[in-house]
C-alpha cells in the first residue's frame, strides 16, 4: 500500500506514521529522516542537498523531489510505503503522481485552537530531555524524571504555532484539495487519544489487522 500522511503541525502524523507503518509492514519515510539518510550514505541527491544545507540555504524542490524518487526506488518499498512530511505543497504532489501512483491520502484533521492549546502546553527538560504536557504534570516547572527545571520551547509558543499553522494553511493545506479530486483522500478526526485515531485510519484504509 502506497500512502501518503497529511495534517497540520502537532497533529500527531509522525507518531501515527510509525503505528501504521509496522502494522502494514511498508517503511515509514518523513522528509528529514530520508534527508539525513542520503547524507550520510552519500547519495547523489543527498550530496547535492549537503551542499544546499552546509551553506545555510534551503535545499530547492528539484533536489527534494530527486531524493523522494530515489528512496522509493529501494527494494524496501516494493511492497508499498508511508511518506510523511511529503509533498508539502500542490507542486510538490503533482511531482510524485509522476513516479508513484498513491492508493490513498490520510489527512489527520484537528482544529487549530485545539492545536495550539496541544503543542502550547509542551514543556521541554533540558537536563534529561524528556517532553511533558502541562495536562499530565502535578508541577509545570518541575520534570517528573529528574527533578530539573521545565521550559517551554520557541517553536512551542502560542505565537510561533499560530505562524506554523498560518504557514501550513497557506502551502500545504491545498494538497488535501488535490487529493479529495482525485478520490483518494481519506479523513480521520485527529482530535482523539492516540489509540482512536489508529483505528480511525486502519478504518478508513479498509485494514483489518
Amino acid at each position: 500500500m502506497k500512502l501518503v500522511f497529511l495534517g497540520p503541525p502537532g497533529a500527531g502524523k509522525g507518531t501515527q506514521a510509525e503505528v501504521i507503518g509496522r502494522a502494514l509492514n511498508i517503511p515509514h519515510i518523513s522528509t528529514g529522516d530520508m534527508f539525513r539518510k542520503a547524507m550520510r550514505e552519500g547519495t547523489p541527491t543527498g550530496l547535492k542537498a549537503k551542499a544546499y544545507i552546509d551553506q545555510g540555504q534551503l535545499v530547492p524542490d528539484s533536489v527534494t523531489i530527486d531524493m523522494v524518487k530515489e528512496r522509493l526506488s529501494e527494494d524496501d518499498c516494493k511492497n508499498g510505503y508511508l511518506l510523511d512530511g511529503f509533498p508539502r505543497d500542490v507542486h510538490q504532489a503533482e511531482a510524485l503522481a509522476g513516479f508513484s501512483q498513491l492508493d490513498a491520502a490520510v489527512n489527520i484533521a484537528v482544529a487549530d485552537e485545539k492545536l495550539i492549546a496541544r503543542l502550547s502546553g509542551r514543556r521541554f527538560c533540558p537536563k534529561c530531555s524528556g517532553t511533558f504536557h502541562i495536562s499530565a504534570l502535578a508541577d509545570a516547572k518541575v520534570c517528573p524524571n529528574c527533578g530539573g527545571e521545565l521550559v517551554q520551547r520557541q517553536d512551542d509558543n502560542p505565537a510561533t504555532i499560530a505562524n506554523r499553522l498560518n504557514v501550513y494553511h497557506t502551502q500545504t493545506s491545498p494538497v488535501t484539495a488535490f487529493y479529495a479530486q482525485k478520490g483518494i483522500l481519506k479523513e480521520v478526526d485527529g482530535d482523539q487519544p492516540m489509540e482512536g485515531v489508529t483505528a480511525a485510519i486502519l478504518k478508513a484504509l479498509a485494514v483489518n489487522l
